[in-house]
């Protein structure tokens, strides 16, 4: 039997207050938008509101704007899975701007995919 077409909806963006991502709570928007001022500790992303997708794998990826590593090569992106828990399941994906923030600047991608479909991809200007 196929499996049911995943529903999901971007419900808010822009920037939170900080996620404790050990909580159950999502944290709160507190201005919706794309442009994000390059400050320490701001977090910003997004949360989706997911149904019809309970158990499958939700894939999540951040492309940072060439942020250098310890070695001065460009960061690679950050991924990871997580299952989804329940058939109307909220998720926040976002990150927090960190010192120094210099290199900071630049479009932020992030993207969802379930099953390896993406869903939702999103592009965040992070500005000095």
């Amino acid at each position: 039997m196929a499996k049911k077409k995943a529903e999901v909806k971007l419900d808010t963006w822009g920037i939170y207050t900080q996620w404790d991502s050990e909580s159950k709570d999502l944290p709160r928007l507190l201005k919706m938008t794309r442009d994000i001022p390059c400050e320490k500790d701001i977090e910003f992303g997004y949360v989706v509101n997911i149904k019809k997708a309970k158990n499958r794998k939700l894939q999540y990826c951040i492309y940072h704007p060439d942020i250098p590593d310890e070695d001065g090569e460009p960061m690679a992106p950050f991924a990871g899975e997580v299952y989804i828990r329940q058939n109307d399941w909220k998720f926040f994906i976002g990150d927090t701007i960190w010192l120094p923030i210099e290199n900071k600047a630049g479009p932020w991608r992030i993207t969802l995919a379930i099953d390896g479909v993406i869903y939702t991809d999103e592009t965040f200007n992070v500005f000095l």
